[in-house]
């Protein structure tokens, strides 16, 4: 997979993408991050990427001009281009999924108020939020996204399993979990994740994630 991020902030990316899951996936060339400074393809001297809104209010806007350039150079052939901003469809582990089965993405990290609506009508082909609040830009959304699809690429993991027994990948959160010791502050782990007997540590875990799911999210349970 090849995702290319466009930003002003290089280096926010390109620090995250070293460590961790992301670090050994671009080590096994299983996937490759491009960082592109959005300053490169500014043709003044100081290397402006914003202007005052017309109609006037306050903050400023991403100019038009720089972005048609970097996106129609970064463009490629079935990558979609995809604008990160709380105006977007909500981020989930569904399109996580759908975006891990594509050659690869670009990501448009905005700043400011946004970036010029000309550009989100004529060269942008998704907008994808995180949620309904807002952050400062783009990128930590575009990281947030990378991690979540990049994990999802047969041979990121060291256990494919951990994936299918994850939140959200059978549509419900996951159960409780215990490790070592048996007992801690007089708590003992449930005696049937010791029993040996898999059948029952099966149905265990399925009970409790659709009580952990009906008691903590039922809109996901609403969904399906």
């Amino acid at each position: 997979m090849h995702i290319t991020v466009l930003t002003i902030f290089p280096q926010l990316i390109e620090s995250f993408i070293k460590e961790s899951i992301l670090g050994r996936a671009t080590e096994k060339e299983l996937v490759q991050v491009e960082v592109v400074d959005l300053r490169r393809f500014t043709t003044d001297l100081h290397k402006v990427v914003d202007d005052y809104p017309f109609g006037g209010g306050p903050g400023m806007v991403m100019k038009p001009e720089p972005l048609a350039k970097a996106i129609s150079s970064l463009s490629r052939k079935e990558h979609p281009r995809i604008y990160l901003t709380p105006q977007g469809e909500t981020f989930n582990q569904r399109m996580a999924k759908e975006l891990a089965d594509m050659p690869g993405m670009l990501l448009v990290c905005g700043r400011y108020r946004g970036i010029d609506e000309r550009i989100r009508q004529n060269y942008i082909d998704r907008e994808i939020s995180l949620g309904d609040f807002i952050l400062s830009g783009g990128e930590l959304a575009a990281l947030v996204i990378i991690e979540a699809v990049v994990r999802l690429i047969p041979g990121v993991l060291g256990n494919e399993e951990s994936l299918e027994a994850e939140s959200f990948s059978n549509g419900l959160l996951d159960s409780p979990q215990y490790t070592r010791p048996r007992e801690f502050e007089g708590n003992e782990v449930p005696q049937v994740l010791i029993s040996g007997d898999h059948g029952q540590i099966e149905a265990w875990r399925r009970n409790q994630a659709l009580k952990r799911t009906r008691e903590r999210r039922p809109d996901i349970l609403e969904e399906s």
